[in-house]
């Protein structure tokens, strides 16, 4: 039986187009539009229907086209529709506005004025949670389309709104493209990218009404740049120790200089700036690197002494901008009170103007009300603990405060209720840059701050070393040590007289103590005469050596060769009577140890993959030349 179908789109592409004339042909159908009846089967029917398909498809491509410069032709108007972010409403007439509800509006401006003065998402967020803010959001969809509904905050929701042209009166259109390649069954709205400036299709400044400047935009833009963790950018400000993480600049290539953390006493860390880009990048060397209180503690002298001539004008602003913020907070309570009180009214109203009689009603427009007065009352109370603890004005004792605290600064910055984080803001206001250069390997160190507007300072610090031999004075404390010895001065003397004359130790000591000068006179090789007769120590067995008398032997001091001991580098343990660390030490070993000590510092732990590499490539051939052995045999 043959059916005849009247067709005019039964595909809407040419793969569709051409499937569907496949399988008419298998089946023996016919097709046909208002032109006339064609059979698939035939050659120049399908040649015909497959022109059709052709020109009907270009069509589809040509309609799309005209459709797409439409839309775009009434975007670089300003008039294509779009949907609209929080604070904004568009009128019957089509024309956008700020939203009318004034807590709204005051909610918006807040998160402006906390990321200018806040400077990071995280802080506003936390700002706003703490105050128990709330945003005003327009209901887009559904039967209460258009309604105001109160969202807590999100960190999406301000990221997005610091993100937004329209705040700054910009029409944008073409912000986000489609990638295919991201979008995901389950959910239709992904898939989309977000794309560069430069490539929006429209950018019209001035077209909508504004909460801030273009200016105060862009400045958001660089803000929230500058916080992402990459290498060309500060990074935002994080509660760590290394007061100039994201500021210090390598003054020998110019990169910037990573963080490192050491765990010391009782947990605390302790910072260390390094430039090891290259080595990181190329399998270079080391660039340099330093200890991190050295160089802080410098800056911050400056930083304070700086900020000295400002303490009266510094008082002043910082109680102006509390007090302007805590009234800022205290209004959008108010509305909110306002508001639940007009919500209460209306309630009581409709529950007045309904039939008594009409139970079924005024029951519901009864448990209206109450919800509403119980909203009312919770919100009072709410409010009434806020104020308590936030006061909305500053008080005279208050300011008194203000002004005692901002005059003695180094009191504020070295207070315990200062953080870390508190310390970087104040920094990063002040200094755009700190360039490091490290004389050699001594612990003279040159530093350069760049102030905020160019101006430059150029100082020098002292940082720690590893040993006596890098500090820049060695010769004079070498030669110094050695005459206050022949002189016949004690440790303690010896260390009292180099403090005196400006010498210091090379570890993070701040002074020479006995046990610091004993440790510089054998490294100088210089044996002294003990006033008292030491101890009778217990005999040891064959090769076993007292510490002490290994580490003079060795040339090293006592402390590292204990430190080898209890990392496993040498043998050792500790006597049960003498209660002193005895360590095992034939002559091989003793030269093993000696070689280790004068192996370059810091050389054991590098590329230890090289080693294990060698050693692994070494045990192949061996096992490949013994398998070469065994078939020549075979």
């Amino acid at each position: 039986m043959e059916y005849r179908i009247e067709m005019s789109r039964l595909a809407r592409s040419g793969r569709e187009w051409h499937q569907l004339l496949e399988l008419c042909a298998l089946s023996d159908a016919l097709l046909g539009d208002v032109d006339g009846v064609y059979d698939p089967a035939e050659y120049n029917d399908r040649m015909l229907l497959g022109l059709k398909g052709t020109i009907s498809e270009a069509e589809l491509h040509l309609i799309r086209q005209r459709m797409w410069n439409g839309r775009i032709s009434k975007a670089r108007r300003g008039a294509l529709v779009v949907p609209l972010p929080i604070g904004f409403v568009r009128r019957a007439s089509g024309e956008v506005a700020l939203d009318p509800d004034e807590q709204v509006r005051a909610t918006v401006g807040l998160v402006f004025d906390l990321f200018e003065r806040l400077g990071t998402i995280g802080a506003v967020l936390a700002f706003l949670v703490d105050n128990g803010v709330l945003l005003g959001v327009r209901i887009r969809e559904g039967p209460e389309r258009g309604e105001l509904a109160w969202r807590r905050p999100s960190r999406v929701t301000l990221t997005n709104m610091l993100h937004n042209p329209a705040y700054a009166g910009i029409y944008a259109y073409g912000r986000s493209t489609l990638d295919p390649r991201r979008r995901r069954a389950d959910r239709p709205f992904t898939g989309r990218v977000r794309c560069n400036r430069g490539e929006w299709l429209v950018f019209l400044p001035g077209v909508w009404p504004s909460y801030i400047s273009v200016e105060q935009y862009e400045r958001n833009l660089e803000r929230m740049d500058a916080n992402r963790a990459r290498a060309d950018s500060l990074g935002a400000v994080r509660n760590s120790p290394a007061l100039l993480a994201g500021l210090m600049v390598c003054g020998r290539c110019g990169k910037k200089m990573t963080v490192r953390y050491q765990r010391g006493p009782g947990g605390r860390l302790h910072p260390t700036y390094v430039c090891n880009r290259d080595k990181v990048d190329y399998a270079a060397e080391a660039c340099q690197q330093l200890a991190g209180p050295c160089v802080d503690a410098c800056v911050c002298a400056l930083l304070l002494a700086a900020m000295a001539p400002a303490a009266l004008e510094v008082s002043l602003a910082a109680a102006d901008q509390v007090a302007a913020q805590r009234a800022q907070v205290d209004r959008i309570w108010r509305q909110r009170l306002e508001r639940a009180e007009f919500a209460a009214d209306r309630a009581r109203r409709c529950y007045r103007l309904a039939e008594p009689e009409n139970r079924l009603v005024v029951r519901q427009l009864e448990a209206d009300w109450e919800a509403a007065l119980a909203e009312r009352k919770r919100l009072g109370e709410e409010y009434d603990r806020f104020t308590a603890a936030r006061p909305r004005t500053l008080t005279a004792t208050e300011r008194d405060q203000i002004r005692s605290l901002a005059a003695d600064i180094p009191g504020i910055w070295h207070a315990p209720s200062t953080t870390d984080a508190d310390r970087k803001q104040l920094i990063r206001h002040l200094i755009e840059q700190v360039r490091v250069t490290v004389v050699g390997t001594t612990e003279q160190v040159e530093v350069e701050i760049v102030w905020a507007g160019g101006h430059r300072t150029h100082t020098r610090t002292v940082r720690p070393v590893a040993c006596l031999t890098q500090l820049s004075y060695y010769p004079q404390l070498a030669a110094r040590a050695r005459e206050l010895v022949e002189a016949g001065h004690t440790t303690r003397q010896i260390a009292e007289r180099l403090n005196a004359e400006g010498f210091r130790p090379p570890k993070r000591s701040a002074a020479f103590t006995p046990n610091a000068v004993n440790d510089l006179l054998r490294a100088l090789g210089i044996q002294r005469t003990r006033a008292r007769a030491r101890r009778a120590r217990p005999d040891l067995g064959e090769h076993e050596w007292w510490l002490r008398d290994l580490a003079e032997q060795l040339g090293m001091p006592a402390i590292t060769l204990d430190a080898w001991v209890r990392r496993g580098w040498a043998t050792g343990y500790l006597h049960p009577r003498a209660r002193l660390m005895v360590v095992r030490a034939d002559a091989t070993e003793v030269e093993r140890l000696r070689s280790l000590h004068q192996v370059p510092r810091g050389q054991h732990n590098r590329r230890p993959w090289l080693t294990n590499q060698a050693a692994s490539i070494d045990n192949i051939d061996k096992e490949g030349t013994d398998g070469d052995a065994e078939q020549s045999q075979l």
